[in-house]
């Protein structure tokens, strides 16, 4: 295992071991850890007693964060036909079209954060599963990404949509904003997901549902928080 740095452990001596925080002093302690010359951001990690290889007890969603997540804004690309394309345009999406779109896509072009499709392109837009599939760009109607109201999911994904989905080993990461967000806002932002993730708890989930909970900084150590506070 690869040593870590002196400035990871000296940020490290300032975490107390095993020690569960509250929100507001988890978000506190991350800031007053974190050590990057850029703005790092800030990630929720979330430990959940689900079996993700039973299709019951997927975990998986959006949530539109109310301080977004700062950053670049993220490019939007709509594949649609007819009217939908104006609305896209007029909506804000960086680009819009139909089969042309599909065509650059087949030819590697991938130049964007997000893709939403209207369900009468899915048909086209389903060809592209091996190329969208492995970068979590294939439109989802479970995340709002196949949709006939473009307009809405285009402004969404622009303010701070966040998709959150268990992995394979039940693990949830998402991110929740910037070191420089101020406290109240990251917490807002946080409460907001966990809350989204808890709801989302499956009926076929047996036992403690949040196992444990993390929140760090992108090159820090993470914080843990109470886990029974959130159940």
């Amino acid at each position: 295992m690869a040593k870590k740095g002196k400035k990871f452990r000296a940020a490290l001596e300032k975490i107390e071991p095993l020690k569960k925080h509250t929100l507001e002093e988890a978000i506190a302690k991350v800031k007053e850890v974190a050590f990057a010359k850029f703005d790092e951001t800030v990630e929720l990690t979330m430990w959940l007693g689900v079996d993700p290889r039973k299709a019951d007890q997927m975990v998986r969603g959006t949530v539109v964060l109310p301080h977004g997540l700062g950053g670049k804004a993220k490019r939007v690309v709509v594949i649609a036909q007819g009217d939908k394309i104006r609305e896209a345009e007029e909506a804000g999406a960086d680009m819009a079209g139909g089969e042309d779109i599909v065509d650059r896509i087949k030819g590697g072009w991938l130049d964007f954060d997000a893709l939403i499709a209207t369900p009468d392109m899915m048909g086209k837009v389903g060809q592209l599963g091996k190329i969208l599939g492995p970068r979590g760009l294939m439109p989802n109607p479970k995340t709002g990404t196949v949709t006939m109201d473009v307009r809405t999911a285009i402004q969404e994904t622009k303010a701070g949509k966040v998709e959150y989905r268990v992995d394979k080993t039940g693990v949830i990461h998402a991110p929740v904003g910037k070191v420089s967000f101020d406290n109240a806002k990251l917490q807002e932002n946080t409460k907001v997901l966990m809350d989204a993730v808890i709801k989302a708890k499956p009926q076929t989930a047996k036992g403690r549902y949040v196992k444990k909970v993390n929140l760090a900084a992108t090159m820090s150590p993470g914080v843990l928080m109470d886990e029974l506070a959130l159940s």
